[in-house]
């Protein structure tokens, strides 16, 4: 009998980690100026978390984008504009390798071979109309010799990476 209720509270612990680890399907963060729709994001390239629950870490990753985004966009739009995005695929700079038993997780090894990615659509919009729109599909092949002094934040490769869009693309179009 008391095997039987081991057996059920195990099941059932196991069953709340499991949901616990579930992410919503298609998140948004928002954060002043910048709204972005992050689409399917299980099928994005590489958002793997090396030593966290990966919906956490997904999420973490995703708001500290739009807040970095939100910080440079913040400079370049007019009052009045927005910046709505719809992510369709992400590649964080590097690839996460297992450690095997060195450590308690995976790690992320940076190379120049793993460069960020970023797949998405755009609108800038003023006053609830369209100014601008378009689809991006940003590289940077050489981001491991542009970002200057060692800064250890995260998501730095493909923030600069977004900063640097918005600086050559859409600054010169307002």
């Amino acid at each position: 009998m008391k095997l039987t209720y081991l057996l059920l509270a195990g099941v059932m612990a196991s069953g709340a980690v499991v949901a616990a680890d579930e992410a919503v399907e298609n998140p948004v963060t928002e954060k002043g100026v910048v709204k972005i729709e992050w689409k399917d994001p299980k099928s994005f390239r590489d958002v793997k978390a090396a030593s966290d629950i990966q919906s956490r870490y997904e999420m973490r990753t995703f708001e500290t984008l739009t807040k970095n985004l939100n910080k440079e966009a913040s400079k370049i739009l007019k009052p009045n504009q927005k910046l709505e995005m719809q992510v369709t695929d992400l590649d964080l700079a590097g690839d996460v390798r297992p450690t095997f038993g060195a450590t308690t997780s995976d790690i992320r090894v940076i190379k120049d071979i793993y460069p960020p990615r970023i797949t998405f659509t755009y609108t800038v919009t003023q006053d609830g109309k369209t100014v601008m729109a378009g689809d991006e599909k940003l590289t940077d092949l050489g981001f491991m010799h542009s970002i200057g002094r060692m800064n250890e934040k995260p998501t730095r490769y493909e923030s600069k990476l977004l900063a640097d869009w918005l600086k050559k693309s859409v600054a010169p179009q307002l």
